[in-house]
């Protein structure tokens, strides 16, 4: 069964999140690139990997600031922007710590909010990680269309 979707305040920013689960360790899910926390629960397997984060642990994920249901915004945000939608979740969830499970994208954010915030973090998992995105892309010009691509779709 989906969760109802909530939304946290961040600064004039509504982020979108659902919590779900109920065991003795607070996890939250960083996402990539782009996500929805609805359309995960359509793909067959993420909702399994889900579920089964479920099976022992209280399970927080969340939309970025511009993707899925959270608010669209005018400019990509950096990163402390990103760490505050972060805090936002956590609080609006009542988690005072929590586990990190950073995803692609996701998980920079997951290691330099830890680094800011070690109080809040008890744990980190990096998945699909790397150092500089731009190292996906044998050259600038490859670069440069992707962000072209990520523009206009």
């Amino acid at each position: 069964m989906q969760p109802v979707t909530q939304y946290a305040r961040s600064g004039d920013v509504h982020i979108a999140y659902q919590a779900f689960g109920d065991g003795p360790i607070n996890l939250i899910l960083v996402p990539g690139f782009v996500s929805n926390v609805e359309n995960y629960w359509d793909q067959p397997d993420f909702a399994r990997f889900l579920t089964r984060l479920a099976s022992y642990a209280r399970v927080v994920t969340f939309d970025k600031r511009g993707t899925g249901g959270s608010d669209r915004v005018g400019e990509l945000p950096g990163l402390d922007a990103r760490m505050d939608d972060l805090r936002a979740v956590m609080d609006a969830a009542g988690m005072e710590q929590a586990a990190l499970l950073g995803i692609s994208e996701g998980a920079p954010l997951s290691v330099l909010y830890a680094a800011t915030y070690p109080h809040r973090c008890s744990a980190i998992v990096l998945y699909g990680s790397f150092s500089r995105f731009s190292y996906w892309f044998p050259t600038d010009e490859a670069l440069q269309t992707f962000f072209g691509y990520v523009e206009k779709a």
